[in-house]
C-alpha cells in the first residue's frame, strides 16, 4: 500500500487490492466465478425480498462471511457511512410521507409532518438492502485475485466495454492517490477541507478540480505507456480462472431455492 486513505469513511482501495492478493482464507479459495453467482443472487434477494426479519437475517449472513473470510470488520463499519449516508437522503424525505400508524408528528413552517410505523419499515429495509449489497461488494473484491477480475471481465463484457472496465479501476486508483496527494499538500499548509468549506468556499473548488485536471493528465500518461508497450485497444485476460466445484454448485443451487423460496414469503409480509 503505497499512500495513506484519504479517508476512513471511503474504501481503500490499496487495502482492498492488499488483501485480495495476499489474504488466505477458505472464500479466497472458492472459484471466482461462485462468486459473482452469490453476487448476483444478493442482488437479486436484496430487489425481490421485502420482509425487514429475512433482510435482516441475509445481512447478518453476509457480515459472518466477512468476518470468517478474516477481513477488516472495523474499517467496514467505517465504510457504512456513505452508503447510509445516501440511502438517508434518497428516503429521508419519502419516509415522512408514508401511510400508517404515526409514531411522531410535528409541525416546521406551517408543513405537517408525520412519522409512520411504515416510514420507519422504509428506512429500515433500504437501509439493510444497501448494508447487504456494499457488505458483499466488498467481501468479492477483498477475496479476489485482480488477475481473476480482469480475466472475468474480458470474459463477461464485449469490447469495448470491458476495456472500459478495465482502465476504469485503474483511473480510481490514480484519482484516489492524487485525492491524498493534494489533501497532504492542503494539510501541511495549514488549510483543510472542512475550514475551506466554512470560511473559503475556493479552495474546496479547487482541490477538486486540480484533482481531476491531474489525474486526466496521469490517465493520458499512462496511456501512453502502454501504446510504447504495445497496446493496441484490446486487452484480454489470459488468466485462468478456477472452475465451481460440486460443492460450489450445490451451495448455489441451496441459495436459489432459498431465494424461490423466501420471496413469496417476503412479499406477503410486505414494507
Amino acid at each position: 500500500m503505497s499512500t495513506s486513505p484519504v479517508s476512513s469513511h471511503i474504501p481503500d482501495l490499496n487495502l482492498i487490492t492488499w488483501y485480495a492478493e495476499r489474504q488466505e482464507s477458505f472464500l479466497s479459495r472458492v472459484s471466482p466465478w461462485t462468486k459473482v453467482a452469490l453476487l448476483v443472487l444478493v442482488v437479486v434477494a436484496v430487489t425481490v425480498v421485502r420482509n425487514p426479519v429475512i433482510l435482516l437475517g441475509l445481512y447478518l449472513a453476509v457480515l459472518a462471511l466477512y468476518i470468517l473470510a478474516r477481513l477488516p470488520v472495523g474499517k467496514l463499519f467505517g465504510w457504512y457511512l456513505f452508503p447510509l449516508i445516501f440511502v438517508l437522503s434518497l428516503v429521508g424525505i419519502l419516509a415522512w410521507t408514508q401511510p400508517g400508524t404515526p409514531v411522531m408528528s410535528f409541525v416546521i413552517a406551517g408543513f405537517h409532518l408525520t412519522l409512520t410505523d411504515q416510514g420507519i419499515l422504509l428506512v429500515l429495509n433500504l437501509s439493510e438492502k444497501t448494508l447487504t449489497t456494499v457488505t458483499f461488494s466488498l467481501l468479492f473484491l477483498m477475496t479476489t485475485r485482480y488477475e481473476y477480475l480482469t480475466g472475468m471481465i474480458s470474459r463477461i463484457f464485449p469490447s469495448p466495454l470491458d476495456q472500459i472496465f478495465l482502465m476504469a479501476y485503474r483511473f480510481f486508483f490514480l484519482t484516489l492517490d492524487m485525492v491524498g496527494s493534494i489533501l497532504k499538500a492542503v494539510r501541511s499548509r495549514g488549510g483543510g477541507i472542512v475550514r475551506g468549506i466554512t470560511t473559503h468556499a475556493t479552495l474546496f473548488a479547487e482541490v477538486f478540480g486540480l484533482v481531476f485536471i491531474r489525474s486526466f493528465d496521469r490517465a493520458e500518461r499512462v496511456q501512453k505507456a502502454m501504446l510504447a508497450r504495445g497496446y493496441t485497444g484490446s486487452f484480454a485476460g489470459a488468466t485462468r480462472i478456477p472452475r465451481p466445484g460440486i460443492a460450489e454448485i450445490a451451495a448455489l443451487v441451496l441459495c436459489a431455492l432459498a431465494l424461490v423460496a423466501g420471496s413469496p414469503v417476503a412479499s406477503a409480509g410486505g414494507w
